[in-house]
């Protein structure tokens, strides 16, 4: 049961009140209104009024600027909302508890912050006007921040249009900080490489954007509880500055709303190691508890399926005489998972629709039926007589209003099929989605993160949860910790997974996984796909990664449904290599950090829920190195069978991918494991207490 406690808003009166710094350390003209610091008075926020009584804030860690003067404030359909702004009350409070995810990396985490509110209301430019009114909200933890907006009740709803944020994120020590990003409305979606730059050279980007300041200090920008908004990216400004820039809306601007509501969370993760921020917490407590009751129906689990092949192109989505989705082929990947201990069985193309070019015209998919070589009753019969279940697959093609019209029965369908997973799919070019409000009216078009889009998403999820449905969303919205209030939105895609190694040109470089865990991991679960021990694309395009490395992956790249994704006479050719991907957890007590740095190399450990056994995971980039990993992480006093997985002499990508080792040997908390990896390598280990 979650323990919680809570101490009352202290109120203060007057501004006399207020805490105050230095005024000779703020621009001209600057004055402080507020100050909040975090529970080890690690972090600290100042709200500040500058020219024109201007809204700002400043984050400070132990003393040292962060996040210098930044403003905030709103484009609104009347006008702006940022100056001749008073103060008009605040408040803190403080709040501890620890809760208890249903799956996850950790099962308990705690949320500890102090919260600071300040109410505010605009001088009216016409005596006698109402004025408008606006609260912020920040909550200071240890080891980061998040602020929102509240446009509180009024005596009778008012609509708001929000054309855009004027949100700032000044980086205080910008000369030499180091970006990692990839680039928004752009036509890929999330789908890029991350660029490696100064901060001054960043464009506009995604969420999360993770940054390294010359002081080594590393720091995240994203977001928390993206819920009837437009998504966040950043737009460089000045040099210092990024600034938050709304996704469009087909109806003007980026979000129409009534009052009283709330924004999303703006985020800033803030830790000394890279590692800090992947420990970090505060996007997941950003978000409301459960809302939707039980969900221990959902089983985090390994999943095959007819995935690979069609990337391959040794298959097919449409009908035909290499098809993939039918019923003898589901059977064999049925018997695959079951002789393996493997749950689900993903089928894609199992749906008509899929004939011609499905990709420019989504309107053609039926999910209510199968196509006639696909008898999905029988096979759902036969997969729960081996302890399996099917995974279904709704790809939309970006016609999205068009499945929402076939959202419920689709979802009936499976079940009565005892299907409890769905992959979902959004593939079209970014700013592409296709809504029709009324059927037969105009189609407009919309941007994957925009207001709209956030709401189908969790439409999507609402229904799959009044049916005990899982959903694990590809060319999703961004993830933004909504896991927390809809536990059954188990994983998504987000950003470039193992497809890209088949068919990309590039493909994903040898650092990729090594960037992933400190930027897109930030947000949350990746369905990623790994387990390609074939270690060949299509056509014979080489992987940028060795055996080993694909083991290691289940570990170092989070999700709690993990695709076993190759085929299964690549496994029949690595037995070794699919005896660990057998063993290997998906559902985690406790997840550490053990070392890593952003784009070279990454290790963590894992130690499996409802066990004993820990698991161990590193991935490299193109170049080879040699790591010293501590096994502090270990029960103190017990002694483990270390099973080590690792790139065999010589190991390299381009030329010797297949050199892999397997060795066991005894070790326990105070040993360090040295780990070789080779270019594009990695090494996995499972530990198993004597």
């Amino acid at each position: 049961m979650p323990m919680s406690a809570r101490r009352p808003p202290r109120r203060t009166g007057t501004l006399l009140a207020l805490l105050l710094l230095a005024a000779a350390a703020l621009p001209a003209q600057a004055r402080d209104l507020a100050r909040i610091e975090s529970p080890g008075q690690v972090l600290a926020v100042t709200i500040e009024a500058q020219h024109e009584d201007r809204l700002a804030y400043r984050v400070e860690r132990n003393g040292q600027p962060v996040i210098a003067s930044s403003r905030l404030g709103f484009l609104l359909g009347d006008g702006r909302l940022e100056r001749n702004l008073e103060l008009v009350d605040h408040s803190s409070s403080s709040f501890d508890e620890t809760w208890e995810q249903p799956w996850g990396e950790r099962r308990l985490t705690r949320n500890h912050y102090n919260e600071l509110r300040a109410r505010f209301a605009e001088r009216p430019a016409t005596p006698g006007e109402a004025p408008r009114r606006i609260d912020v909200v920040f909550r200071v933890y240890d080891d980061g921040v998040g602020f929102r907006y509240e446009f509180p009740a009024e005596p009778a709803p008012r609509q708001v249009r929000i054309r855009q944020e004027l949100t700032e994120f000044a980086l205080a020590d910008a000369d030499d900080t180091t970006a990692w990003w990839i680039p928004a409305f752009e036509w890929n979606r999330e789908e890029y490489l991350y660029s490696r730059t100064p901060l001054r050279e960043i464009g506009t980007a995604q969420t999360p954007l993770t940054l390294r300041t010359g002081n080594g200090l590393h720091v995240s920008i994203h977001e928390a509880a993206l819920v009837d908004y437009a998504g966040m990216n950043l737009a460089r400004g000045d040099a210092n500055v990024l600034r938050a820039a709304l996704t469009p809306s087909s109806e003007g601007g980026a979000v129409n709303r009534t009052t009283p509501f709330a924004t999303p969370w703006r985020t800033i993760q803030i830790g000394e190691r890279a590692g800090d921020l992947v420990e970090s917490s505060l996007i997941l407590n950003l978000n409301e508890p459960n809302a939707i009751g039980d969900v221990s129906w959902f089983k985090p689990a390994k999943y095959v399926g007819v995935w690979w092949s069609l990337h391959l192109e040794t298959e097919t989505w449409g009908t035909g005489p290499k098809h993939g989705a039918t019923t003898a082929n589901t059977r064999r990947y049925i018997d695959f998972a079951a002789k393996n201990g493997f749950r689900g069985v993903l089928v894609e193309g199992w749906n008509p629709g899929w004939d011609g070019n499905w990709f420019a015209n989504g309107w053609g998919f039926d999910f209510t039926r199968s196509t006639p070589d696909f008898d999905l009753p029988k096979l759902a019969k036969y997969a729960a007589g081996k302890g399996v279940h099917l995974i279904g697959h709704h790809e939309t093609a970006c016609a999205v209003s068009h499945y929402e019209r076939q959202l419920e029965a689709a979802f009936d369908l499976y079940a009565r099929n005892g299907v409890d997973v769905v992959k979902t799919g959004y593939v079209c070019d970014a700013g592409d989605i296709q809504r029709q409000d009324q059927a037969g009216g105009p189609v407009v078009r919309e941007w994957h993160e925009s207001q709209w889009m956030s709401n189908h998403h969790l439409r999507v999820v609402q229904a799959a949860a009044e049916r005990k449905i899982a959903v694990n969303a590809h060319e999703p919205v961004k993830d933004t910790g909504l896991r927390r209030t809809y536990p059954n939105w188990v994983s998504r895609e987000g950003a470039r997974g193992m497809e890209f190694a088949a068919w990309a040109d590039p493909p994903n470089p040898p650092e990729h996984e090594a960037t992933l865990v400190f930027t897109r991991m930030l947000a949350g679960p990746m369905d990623f796909t790994p387990g390609i021990v074939s270690l060949v694309g299509r056509n014979g395009q080489k992987l940028r990664s060795t055996l080993a490395k694909q083991l290691a992956l289940y570990v170092v790249l989070y999700s709690p449904v993990q695709m076993v994704a190759d085929l299964p006479e690549h496994y029949a050719k690595q037995p070794q290599a699919l005896k660990f991907i057998r063993d290997v957890a998906v559902d985690w007590e406790e997840s550490r950090m053990v070392d890593g740095s952003v784009g070279e190399y990454a290790v963590l450990a894992r130690k499996a829920r409802g066990g004993e056994e820990w698991f161990l995971g590193a991935v490299g980039d193109d170049t080879p190195r040699v790591l010293q990993a501590p096994l502090s992480f270990l029960d103190a006093g017990r002694r483990y069978r270390a099973e080590i997985y690792r790139d065999g002499d010589g190991a390299d990508w381009e030329r010797n991918a297949a050199a892999f080792v397997h060795e066991t040997r005894e070790v326990g908390a105070g040993d360090v494991l040295e780990l070789r990896l080779g270019r594009g390598g990695g090494q996995a280990v499972r530990f198993v207490p004597l």
